[in-house]
């Protein structure tokens, strides 16, 4: 049994325009599938505005469910009360972007680690402090007696996103939603918190969902890939697959669009297909990229294509794949 499973998960937003008029949807995710086993990393991969965060913030619970269903341990979570999910509250963290802002600035690292231990009654004063400092340990801030009475902006932005991930595995979760955690970071930093949270997830038998715009990561951080684009998956399969032998048009194009250290092998940018993301407020019909695929097809237009399995742990939605 999968750790978690959305089937046909969505979570639109109401925009009203005046009093009177009817509200509009922005279907920033609409109609995902997807399984996480347990102990397995998986990315999300897609533009800005393709619903992946929104995707990470509803498996959470902090955006409530429009429709679909999410069942994380074979328990069906979609639509229980806020009250009712402290328990999955601390099977389920997060790692936001912002390593600058996810941290409270009037709180020490030890008041920010103590907080989630508080907040779920785990033990007494003593086994908190050992807890928090076995927790700096583990992402290695040493000597964890100085880290710990340190404000937030006495740190690195390295430094504070350590802490962001020590808060978020304290709890020993079972899941964790890596939300671009290294988008803001330097450069040089980037792989030193990727490879620790790779670490952590091995040798903890955590499962991670790595959300980034960044398909050049994502081949050393999880075993699957999964592409957004529009609010849906539309390619989902073992990272070597989509990297060596992507299916959809989009992901080739995202693939394309990775520059390349050797000048005699970069892609030229008139190869990606031009244009913008669609509004999700009011999609275009049949396959939402076909306004910017170069293959598309009468049906494209018209008919959103299905979910398409050509081998059976590689998924894609396109009609080049479907059987004449």
């Amino acid at each position: 049994m999968p750790l978690l499973q959305l089937e046909q998960l969505s979570k639109w937003f109401e925009i009203k325009r005046t009093i009177f008029s009817k509200p509009l949807y922005l279907r920033a995710v609409d109609g995902v599938n997807l399984s996480l086993e347990e102990g397995e990393a998986i990315s999300i991969v897609g533009e800005s505005g393709c619903g992946k965060t929104t995707l990470g913030k509803t498996i959470l619970r902090l955006y409530e469910p429009t429709g679909g269903k999410i069942i994380f341990e074979g328990r069906d979570i979609t639509f229980e009360r806020a009250e009712a999910l402290l328990w999955y509250k601390r099977r389920a963290q997060i790692v936001q972007q912002d390593p600058f802002g996810s941290l409270p600035p009037f709180f020490t690292v030890y008041r920010i680690l103590e907080e989630p231990l508080l907040i779920h009654q785990i033990g007494n004063a003593k086994l908190r402090r050992e807890m928090i400092y076995k927790a700096l340990e583990t992402v290695r801030l040493t000597p964890v007696e100085e880290f710990a009475p340190k404000y937030p902006h006495m740190l690195s932005g390295g430094q504070r996103q350590r802490v962001a991930i020590a808060r978020a595995m304290i709890l020993r979760p079972k899941l964790i939603v890596a939300d671009e955690p290294v988008s803001m970071l330097d450069a040089s930093v980037r792989i030193e918190i990727l490879k620790l949270m790779r670490d952590l997830q091995k040798r903890f038998s955590m499962s991670f969902i790595y959300i980034t715009h960044d398909l050049a990561t994502t081949r050393y951080f999880s075993e699957r890939i999964s592409i957004m684009y529009a609010g849906q998956i539309i390619e989902i399969g073992p990272s070597n697959n989509i990297i060596n032998e992507p299916l959809h048009p989009y992901t080739q194009a995202l693939l394309k669009a990775i520059p390349d250290p050797d000048a005699n092998n970069r892609k030229i940018f008139r190869e990606v297909p031009p244009g913008e993301p669609p509004n999700l407020i009011s999609p275009p019909p049949g396959c939402r990229f076909h306004p910017r695929c170069p293959y598309t097809m009468d049906i494209c237009r018209i008919e959103s294509p299905p979910e398409i399995y050509l081998q059976k742990d590689h998924m894609v939605r396109c009609w080049l794949y479907a059987k004449k």
